[in-house]
């Protein structure tokens, strides 16, 4: 992909400022040259806004081009709405999703784009990170750049435990390997996924008509298939690190399930609810330098 192609990478939150700032200043240490960073807040209160206003106010830095902050209302969980609020606010040409509480290396944003490649989505993955690091990390008991750390030091955090694996930052180069050679929704994370923006908006993006937790992705990741997206794994490139949070209930994760496991009989491509359906009255795109 080209360098002079905006990236826009869509971060989802919900009331965890602290874990938010790790991650806005991680994006900030990018070497991409061409990317900017839109908040899909899905409710936050006021806190997590004063945090997001503080960095809008700062100097640029590198290829950070914007920070957006796009938010609605605290209406229960409801990621898939701001995901597409996220995307409507936003000016990229390639998405890349991620979480507010997933901490990008610092060419993330660069190997995303290395690896990119028309009509494919990337699906990224993650390396957990322990209860006692993530405390110290978000208490300032550790220097939070461990994002910009070499692989012996994340040996290092393998052996005391604090981290599940690292042998996914081993970097490996880009090739038809990458290549799914069939539609596979499972281990899909939302989390860290890049997807063309065309492809997204073909489809009328996340459906809303799922609520909760669950399988929201798997049911994104199935419909761009349809449309004719495949899929490309991003492991051993786009690695991220996840903190540590106590999980959300799964108590929609059955029903979300089911509907995914119908919708694979059926020949649905367009989310029912979806990215087609914003702006609305209630929610609030603000942005930061220009």
């Amino acid at each position: 992909m080209k360098n002079d192609m905006l990236i826009s990478v869509i971060v989802t939150t919900y009331n965890r400022p602290d874990a938010l700032s790790a991650v806005i200043q991680a994006l900030l240490d990018q070497t991409d040259m061409n990317f900017e960073v839109v908040i899909a807040d899905d409710g936050s209160s006021e806190p997590t806004r004063e945090m997001i206003r503080s960095f809008q106010r700062s100097a640029i830095r590198k290829g950070l081009k914007r920070i957006i902050h796009a938010w609605q209302p605290d209406n229960g969980f409801r990621a898939s709405a701001a995901r597409n609020l996220g995307v409507f606010a936003s000016h990229g040409d390639y998405l890349i999703f991620l979480d507010g509480d997933c901490l990008p290396r610092p060419d993330f944003v660069e190997r995303h784009r290395l690896i990119a490649e028309t009509n494919f989505m990337v699906s990224g993955s993650r390396v957990l990170l322990s209860e006692k690091f993530t405390n110290k990390l978000l208490t300032g008991a550790q220097p939070i750049a461990v994002y910009a750390r070499g692989f012996l030091y994340w040996l290092a955090q393998r052996l005391a435990g604090n981290a599940n694996k690292i042998v996914p930052l081993i970097h490996l180069p880009d090739s038809r390997m990458r290549h799914y050679r069939t539609v596979r929704w499972s281990r899909i994370k939302s989390c860290n996924l890049a997807i063309w923006r065309n492809n997204f908006s073909a489809v009328n993006g996340f459906d809303e008509s799922f609520v909760g937790w669950g399988h929201e992705d798997a049911d994104l990741v199935l419909r761009l298939a349809r449309h004719g997206v495949r899929r490309k794994g991003g492991a051993f490139s786009t690695e991220v690190f996840h903190l540590w949070h106590k999980e959300n209930t799964r108590a929609s994760e059955s029903k979300n399930r089911q509907r995914v496991e119908e919708r694979m009989k059926s020949g649905v491509t367009k989310a029912t609810i979806g990215l087609s359906d914003h702006p609305k009255d209630e929610e609030r795109v603000e942005s930061g330098f220009e």
